[in-house]
């Protein structure tokens, strides 16, 4: 009997021979038990020879396994012949040399318009076609302008306050571009805020529903109460409807107040700062420190920068573009 015809739940005993039993060569020991039904085990082919393995299971031949039926993609000409070579506008995007960018391209690593494009030859409209490279947007358009500033307590978030105050445009408003600030910080908040002219974009970002987290740093009274930071994650109502932070943590503490950072994708009027109210811990002074992706870090106060290739990618894919 071959060794691969015992049945598998039936390990070989010590002293039985490979064909123990009356009637085998001679070999002594008790004999082996015989197989189960339907198993196959022990079968004989013509001439007394073994059949050869069997395993338990249906005995009907195998039928080839059918793939699941999948919806064809359809395929779109993202080619636009009076366009600019893709490999040429990627590189000016900050991805790369022109031939890294090549390199890319052949490997399929990058999507037009949902596409992949894996031909060289492929040119496009850098104004009204989307790139994409290992999932993450590329800005192609030299146009468009994006900012990060440092906002100063007393400013007012607007191109224009009829008030005479100090505003936006006392900073940005000798440049050609029409820029959108994203969100908006109180004239008594300071820190991070967003400044471009690509408005689909900024609505994203401020748009609670794209889930874009807002960080900021309040210094309130104290001591702080242990459950506080359960009852703004549980959330509080508010005049104008309930609302819940992302994320709560004391920084620091001192006699009479502390420093806390909440994180949220709130975007209403004055929310941090009515939230902490709500819980008894009026604010003393506010921060935001980031805005999804992009931080403030050590950017001072009235100063802005430009946002460099990655971080522009990175806050595409933040707001699911």
């Amino acid at each position: 009997m071959s060794e691969y015809s015992r049945s598998p739940r039936q390990p070989r005993r010590k002293g039985t021979g490979a064909s123990g039993g009356p009637g085998g060569t001679g070999r002594s020991g008790a004999a082996p038990r015989g197989p189960k039904a339907g198993t196959g085990a022990g079968r004989v082919g013509k001439g007394g020879k073994s059949a050869g393995p069997s395993f338990a299971g249906t005995t009907r031949p195998s039928q080839p396994t059918r793939l699941p039926d999948r919806k064809a993609v359809p395929q779109i000409d993202v080619h636009d012949p009076e366009g600019v070579r893709l490999q040429k506008l990627m590189a000016a995007g900050g991805v790369g040399s022109r031939r890294v960018c090549e390199n890319l391209i052949e490997q399929g690593r990058v999507e037009v318009d949902g596409q992949v494009v894996t031909e060289l030859g492929v040119r496009i409209n850098a104004r009204t076609q989307v790139v994409h490279v290992d999932g993450v947007r590329v800005n192609l358009d030299e146009e468009r302008v994006y900012l990060a500033f440092n906002k100063p307590k007393g400013v007012v978030t607007t191109m224009h306050d009829e008030l005479g105050r100090i505003s936006l445009a006392d900073y940005v408003g000798n440049r050609e571009e029409r820029l959108f600030h994203v969100g908006r910080l109180d004239a008594d908040t300071e820190g991070l805020l967003l400044l471009t002219n690509d408005g689909d974009l900024a609505h994203r970002l401020q748009h609670p529903a794209y889930g874009v987290l807002k960080t900021y740093v309040a210094t309130i009274r104290g001591p702080v109460q242990r459950d506080v930071g359960k009852r703004l994650r549980d959330g509080v109502e508010l005049e104008d409807g309930p609302v819940s932070v992302d994320s709560f943590r004391i920084v620091d503490h001192q006699p009479g107040r502390a420093m806390v950072e909440v994180v949220l994708h709130e975007g209403r009027k004055h929310v941090v700062r009515r939230m902490l109210e709500a819980v008894g811990h009026p604010v003393l002074e506010l921060v935001r420190t980031e805005v999804g992706p992009i931080r403030l870090a050590d950017l001072k106060s009235g100063r802005m920068r430009r946002l460099n290739k990655a971080e522009i990618g990175a806050l595409y894919k933040a707001a699911g573009l």
